[in-house]
């Protein structure tokens, strides 16, 4: 079996399920959308919330997929950054104990959070807090680790730190590692667009948008979206929510069609979704067998609060 890496933002997630959204308004907060914060807004945000009933969990985009993967037997290896604190302790002892080979190094900072609000219809707002994770550099990548790998998943806010993602591109190219990301967030893609289309044209070879990242990216929606997009990537995924999801696979198109669940929970649904497609794509299944796997793992993770499922 292929062995699949994972390199993202290591985190901790406090989710909070709250039907005040003045909390958005209060710290310039976009509903449905991912602020990067400050060690003090974070500080003054946990303050304003400490009432709150509060999920915590491991988290971080591409870890959560890493652990999906685990979690259906795939070899999976994951790098990131964490703090010499209990909150990194925490995520280290999760993923291995998930099955996940950790490759992490450390910082004195504090190990990220990532402040998830979850309001009707399970919707998310992030306030991420990156802490230890935004101290990781190219001089963490080692080359003996991407050559024991078959794959890498990255994150799409891995973008923020383009010197970064661009390294681990490259010597993910060298090592002879096929590149998967996910375009992450709608308001990353309006912000940081030339870098993620370079992104896409040179490296990437699977990417996985939601219908508002692919319009931030194309300008257009649903297929005529994904037409773009395979014309950067042989692997295009877009997912449409309750509307399953469309991909374009080596230049053929696939129907993939939803679970119906009861919407808890969005967390991470989007990243077990990418679990589950990956797991099929280095298993060589079908398309529509693979894209039936990752809407089933993906509609289980919307049922419950966060982005850890029970298999």
């Amino acid at each position: 079996m292929k062995k699949i890496l994972g390199i993202g933002n290591a985190l901790v997630d406090a989710l909070i399920e709250t039907h005040d959204e003045t909390i958005f308004n209060k710290f310039g907060l976009k509903k449905g959308g991912m602020e990067m914060i400050s060690a003090e807004l974070k500080n003054e945000i946990h303050r304003e919330i400490h009432g709150l009933k509060q999920t915590i969990a491991s988290g971080g985009s591409t870890s959560n997929t890493i652990y999906g993967l685990a979690q259906l037997g795939a070899q999976t290896g994951y790098i990131g950054k964490i703090g010499t604190d209990e909150m990194g302790e925490f995520f280290k002892k999760d993923m291995e104990n998930a099955g996940v080979t950790t490759h992490l190094s450390y910082s004195n900072i504090d190990t990220g959070i990532a402040t998830t609000f979850i309001t009707k219809g399970g919707e998310r707002t992030f306030a991420t807090y990156l802490g230890a994770a935004a101290t990781q550099t190219s001089e963490d990548l080692q080359e003996s680790i991407f050559s024991l790998y078959d794959l890498i998943h990255v994150e799409g806010y891995l973008v923020f730190n383009k010197d970064l993602i661009i390294n681990i591109c490259k010597l993910a190219k060298k090592c002879g590692l096929q590149i998967s990301m996910d375009m992450a967030s709608y308001n990353l893609v309006e912000v940081m667009r030339p870098l993620v289309e370079e992104l896409l044209r040179d490296y990437v070879d699977i990417i996985f948008a939601n219908e508002d990242e692919a319009f931030a990216f194309t300008g257009k929606k649903e297929c005529e979206a994904l037409e773009v997009l395979s014309t950067y990537c042989p692997v295009s995924i877009v997912k449409l929510g309750e509307e399953g999801s469309i991909a374009k696979v080596h230049g053929e198109t696939t129907i993939i069609p939803s679970v119906k669940v009861h919407c808890k929970d969005t967390t991470g649904a989007g990243d077990i979704f990418a679990a589950g497609f990956l797991y099929g794509l280095v298993n060589n299944y079908s398309i529509a067998d693979t894209g039936a796997l990752a809407s089933k793992l993906g509609a289980k993770c919307v049922e419950t609060v966060g982005a850890r499922i029970t298999l």
